[in-house]
């Protein structure tokens, strides 16, 4: 038996882990505060190298992917994102500040599976991750039987 306490033994297998991309500290602070507060485990990188190497090595279930960031922007990295047999089934939802015409169509070709116009509130984001999520984790099921669980 362990003498931890339970809250450190215990797994969280049901906690979906985001990974979030933005090079603003304070985006990332603010949509890390309300995802871990909305039952999220948040990871966090601020340009599109250092996300290419969080995907790998935290395996997200879901990316929020800014599109305009240094390094590498996010059009960039979720192209090679997608393009690596480790992280090609994450879903990525761009995350941009751009709202001009086609720049959603854009993010789709590039590999984004969803797009949110920032600025936007926590909420709406957050129910668009669970749309994400649920979407997911259906045709997952439907592929494999994995996945009976989802996310609400």
């Amino acid at each position: 038996m362990s003498n931890k306490p339970d809250h450190e033994t215990e797994t969280k297998p049901d906690r979906p882990r985001v990974l979030l991309v933005d090079d603003y500290p304070d985006a990332r602070e603010m949509y890390t505060e309300y995802l871990e507060f909305s039952g999220f485990e948040v990871v966090e990188a601020e340009n599109g190298m250092e996300a290419l190497q969080r995907a790998v090595d935290a395996a997200p279930d879901i990316i929020l992917m800014d599109l305009s960031l240094p390094v590498m922007d996010g059009w960039e990295a979720t192209r090679r994102l997608k393009a690596d047999s480790r992280t090609a089934t994450i879903p990525v939802v761009a995350l941009t500040g751009h709202a001009l015409a086609g720049i959603s169509e854009g993010a789709k070709k590039a590999g984004c599976d969803a797009f949110v116009t920032k600025p936007c509130l926590p909420e709406d984001l957050v129910k668009e991750i669970r749309r994400v999520l649920d979407s997911t984790a259906n045709k997952k099921a439907r592929r494999s039987g994995k996945y009976a669980k989802t996310i609400g």
